[in-house]
């Protein structure tokens, strides 16, 4: 049995299957197994995401497949309301459109806030020191990283201040999600504990 994970860029495609089975394996009788479909951004996730889950949740190997999970940044999105304007209230409401738009009782819609780099940092000494040592305080809490300065962009402006390079969204994300505990990442993100939670509850 597998998880088919709807994603919106190379990062979550590369480094969120084996991130994501270190959590879940431990916890099941058998380990899970984990395809990952990269759509080009949000946009064309938000416009596909119906026929691409009934192709797979209604398709020669429907029985085979565990619920079909569409995971999107909350930060980048366009498509909310303009009065809805904090984390929680985009979240609620974009999770009940995209499912509702699906419809498909196997289907699962589900945000990282506000982006999934908020989980790597969860754990601070992933970091050369001189990034780890300029994080801001509200760190304690990543996914209260927000809007305003989104996980990846500080880490973009970390890497090129502290360390006179570029922050590799490819390259070091899947380099930092291999060393991620994710135990860690789940004491410390609400979001991503929902997440993983619902994965163990449908796989067990």
């Amino acid at each position: 049995m597998k998880f088919v994970l709807f994603v919106e860029g190379y990062t979550e495609k590369k480094a969120l299957p084996a991130f994501l089975k270190r959590w879940l394996d431990p916890q099941l009788p058998r380990p899970v197994g984990m395809q990952t479909v990269r759509f080009e951004g949000w946009a064309e996730l938000r416009k596909g995401v119906r026929k691409k889950a009934h192709l797979y949740l209604n398709g020669p190997q429907r029985d085979e497949i565990l619920p079909v999970i569409g995971l999107l940044d909350l930060y980048g999105p366009t498509f909310y309301p303009g009065h809805l304007v904090n984390a929680e209230d985009r979240n609620r409401w974009a999770k009940k459109e995209i499912e509702d738009e699906v419809d498909h009782p196997r289907f699962r819609q589900f945000f990282s806030v506000h982006e999934v780099e908020a989980w790597l940092l969860s754990q601070p000494e992933l970091f050369p020191a001189e990034v780890r040592t300029a994080l801001p305080g509200n760190i304690a809490q990543p996914e209260s990283v927000n809007f305003q300065q989104p996980p990846a962009k500080l880490l973009e402006q970390l890497f090129k201040e502290k360390l006179k390079q570029t922050y590799k969204k490819i390259t070091h994300g899947k380099n930092l999600f291999d060393k991620l505990d994710p135990s860690v990442a789940y004491n410390k993100c609400p979001h991503l504990k929902g997440l993983l939670d619902e994965m163990l509850r449908l796989a067990s």
